[in-house]
Order: structure tokens, then sequence, then C-alpha cells
């Protein structure tokens, strides 16, 4: 699902104009992403917890030439699912 068919669906849910919910969502990742620069956790009951964490620099070989190069330490984005959400999931089909 792109970011139109998000909007389109949750204003058809809300009963919203679809100008409102984008507002809405917009604003959403925008304050989610300045929670997250900040590095603090964000958490959506139910769904699951958003948060920053380190990743240590590592050695990296390329499997076809066996070079060897180091890969400086980041930030990445860390999302911990909610207890709620692993069980909805927990039956559905895999998908291969």
């Amino acid at each position: 699902m792109n970011h139109k068919e998000l909007i389109a669906s949750m204003a058809a849910k809300l009963n919203a104009p679809k100008s409102v919910v984008a507002d809405l969502l917009d604003t959403t990742v925008t304050t989610c992403t300045e929670l997250l620069v900040e590095n603090k956790t964000i958490g959506f009951q139910s769904f699951g917890n958003f948060e920053i964490r380190k990743k240590e620099e590592r050695l990296s070989v390329h499997p076809s030439t066996q070079v060897r190069t180091l890969i400086p330490p980041k930030l990445v984005v860390n999302f911990k699912q909610s207890n709620i959400l692993k069980e909805k999931l927990k039956d559905l089909p895999h998908h291969d």
C-alpha cells in the first residue's frame, strides 16, 4: 500500500476528506521523525514501539573477491511489535 492508498483507506474509514487525512498523516510522520531524531521511543498501543539503535562497526567480506571492508557504526530505526499485533499475525499464511 502506498501513501495515496493509505490516505484513501483512512479517509473512507473516518468518513473524512482526503486532504484532512493527508495533513494528519503527514503531521504524524513529521512528528514521529522529530521524536526519533531526539532519540525518543515512539509507542503505538496495540501496534508496537519504534526506537533508535546503534549498530556497531563491523567487518564485511565481499563473497566473490574476499575483499574486507570496515562498515562504520550507524543509527537505525528498530521496530518491536506489540503482543496484540504478534497474536494477530501469528495465524496468517506465510508468503514465500
